[in-house]
């Protein structure tokens, strides 16, 4: 794919068109000039300038466009056959939905990019969305990756292991697994079903005696010759085997072992075998419903309530079911089902394989254009299509049934979540429940590895793409001073606000500046709060720090809000209950990121600290004295023997530890 940008801006202005505006418009759809000027809005007219100025430069094929806001921001990434007819229908004053309305009116340039095939623009367009996360597009919120179980080819005994990421490690893998949870649950399983190892390579090498996995009969101890390298590498090859989908092949061979076993009178062995038969079974009976005639399959089903969406996967791989997830796309109610999961579907097979076949509950209109996307990535045929009948359609059932189950309790969660809002909102004297509420919070130990911490909160829930954690940098603050990083980190996160400015956003969209923001603490960082709201002249913010009870018991909080006296809410007020959870969400993010900051520095290299000396360098260094103590006390001279280090870096190293 040979992309080709287009800014009609760059363009000369052309006095001659070959090809009329009229004319396009006549092939597709008629061009509504006849509406009356007072009914049609002026910033839909003026849209729809922008659009027919931008029009005489679209490419007449296939592509990609962007409509673009006057702010730089991209309103809405779309493909086309031919770009020049698909942008030509957004010139019409009026017979839009208020969501292409509003579009078109908040436009004020475009960009094309024109590929070879719709198949490029197809792809080329779910990259774009997944990179820029246009207002008016359909987008992911959970993009993701998925867990797979490798057995490893790089060792004379494969190790078998969770993977998520790259595949950059030579083996097979196997997957995907809906959630981390069924990965452990299917690992736990084949562990006691196959015994092969799940250690680290530096362990395995290091052991004299086998490890307690061992023990407990989870693993063949390898490592110490307790089974021979031929015996683990058929227990590889049966484990291969049932991943694949030939289980019935491997228990039937265990049964027949163990049948044996029990004729030779060798009862233990018998006995392993029976374990490891039970095994199996734990982890075919525990994936629920299990297709009898589908191999290989991913399902999707989409359900629609009160403007909402969601769309279920369901993942099936060597005729078993392997997990399920749900989606909540961000998208307009306006659209319907099948619009809504022809988007999801090109935005998700850009970071995850597919399966052989795709069931759908909704018939896409790209259906033939996805299949040959993802039978070039997958290097064989994929088949797309919404099945009638059959167990096939069973499957799907069965997934739409779970996504209207999903969807109503996302439902009954957001009102929930609402009314809690209200209620903040209530006991803490808002005019209106809030829509975005920040909590900050600080963790060290005796001002070491200080940092702030984030999170925020709102209508859905806790919004974990929005937390933040600030590292403490100021050199004027005491160690142990939480009103300085307080201080700190509030005038970090609002003049950065503030220098951005308030960005032009959809009414729906989930704002930047906060409704509400609360402190965990009392007087002091209250004042501190307020102190640096008035300086950076930011108003709209309500304020509260929560100040814990004279014996630090929850229930007996005190609060601080402006123009108020301290207060204290019910003990079984639900509004309490709620901050409760966000202070200790806040606790929570804070604490883990200070604890992460500080095994960080525990295990800090004192080569770390010198400018200059990379990680190959550092290798070196390492591999040549043992450790950094040693290097800390070598001569010049060894210094500059090292291979790899040149005099200027072996001064270097040498001045740096001669200072300390």
């Amino acid at each position: 794919m040979t992309p080709r940008l287009t800014n009609p801006r760059d363009l000369p202005p052309q006095e001659d068109d070959a090809f009329d505006l009229a004319d396009t418009l006549a092939e597709t759809e008629p061009c509504d000039e006849t509406v009356d000027a007072p009914q049609t809005p002026e910033s839909v007219k003026r849209g729809v300038d922008v659009i027919k100025k931008h029009w005489r430069h679209a490419p007449n094929g296939p592509g990609v466009y962007r409509m673009i806001a006057e702010s730089g921001e991209v309103l809405y990434v779309g493909k086309a056959k031919n770009v020049r007819k698909r942008v030509a229908s957004y010139t019409r004053l009026a017979g839009h939905v208020n969501r292409i309305a509003r579009m078109i009116s908040a436009t004020t340039s475009m960009v094309f990019i024109s590929v070879e095939t719709e198949t490029d623009a197809l792809l080329l367009e779910a990259n774009l969305i997944k990179q820029l996360k246009p207002r008016f597009n359909v987008l992911m919120r959970d993009d993701k990756s998925f867990p797979y179980i490798l057995i490893a080819k790089d060792h004379d005994a494969p190790q078998i292991l969770k993977h998520r990421g790259a595949r950059a490690r030579k083996g097979d893998y196997f997957g995907p697994f809906a959630s981390v949870w069924a990965v452990n649950r299917a690992l736990n399983a084949l562990e006691r079903a196959f015994l092969l190892r799940s250690c680290a390579q530096s362990f395995y090498d290091n052991r004299t005696r086998p490890c307690l996995l061992y023990q407990i009969k989870r693993c063949s101890g390898p490592c110490t010759g307790e089974i021979s390298m031929d015996d683990y590498a058929e227990l590889v090859r049966e484990a291969r085997d049932f991943l694949s989908g030939k289980s019935r092949n491997v228990r039937e061979q265990l049964a027949r072992e163990m049948t044996e076993a029990s004729e030779r009178l060798e009862y233990e062995r018998a006995a392993r075998l029976r374990d490891r038969i039970s095994a199996l079974s734990a982890v075919q009976g525990a994936q629920g419903i299990n297709p009898r005639s589908v191999e290989e399959a991913d399902v999707f089903a989409i359900a629609k309530d009160a403007g909402r969406f969601c769309i279920e996967a369901f993942f099936f791989r060597a005729y078993q079911n392997w997990g399920n997830r749900s989606y909540f796309p961000r998208a307009d109610a306006t659209l319907s089902e099948a619009e809504v999961l022809d988007a999801f579907l090109a935005q998700f097979y850009q970071e995850h394989p597919s399966a052989r076949c795709v069931f759908l509950s909704h018939p896409i209109e790209d259906s033939a254009l996805l299949e040959d996307a993802l039978t070039a990535r997958l290097g064989r045929r994929v088949e797309v299509l919404a099945p009638q009948r059959g167990e096939k359609r069973e499957l799907v059932e069965h997934a739409l049934q779970n996504a209207r189950q999903a969807l109503g309790r996302k439902l009954a969660e957001d009102a929930s979540q609402q009314r809690l809002l209200a209620a903040l909102g209530g006991a803490f004297g808002l005019h209106s429940a809030p829509r975005r509420i920040e909590v900050y919070d600080n963790s060290h130990i005796g001002g070491a590895q200080a940092i702030g911490a984030l999170i925020v909160a709102g209508p859905a829930g806790f919004m974990k793409a929005h937390y933040r954690t600030f590292n403490i940098k100021s050199a004027d603050i005491t160690p142990g001073d939480d009103f300085g990083m307080m201080r700190e980190v509030l005038t970090r996160r609002f003049a950065r606000l503030a220098k951005e400015g308030e960005k032009e956003q959809d009414s729906d969209a989930f704002p930047w500046k906060p409704d509400l923001i609360l402190i965990d603490g009392g007087r002091g960082q209250f004042d501190v709060a307020r102190e640096v709201l008035r300086g950076l002249d930011v108003e709209g913010v309500a304020i509260a720090s929560i100040a814990k009870g004279a014996d630090r018991n929850a229930g007996r909080e005190t609060f601080f809000v402006e123009g108020r006296e301290p207060f204290r809410l019910p003990p079984h007020d639900p509004a309490l209950y709620f901050v409760q959870r966000l202070r200790d969400e806040a606790h929570r993010f804070a604490i883990g990121t200070h604890r992460a900051r500080r095994k960080k520095e525990f295990i800090k290299n004192p080569l770390d600290e010198i400018a200059g000396v990379g990680p190959s360098r550092k290798r070196a260094l390492l591999l040549a004295f043992g450790s950094a103590k040693a290097v800390a006390r070598a001569a010049l001279s060894d210094l500059e023997k090292v291979p790899g280090v040149n005099k200027a870096t072996a001064r270097l190293v040498y001045d740096h530890f001669q200072r300390e």
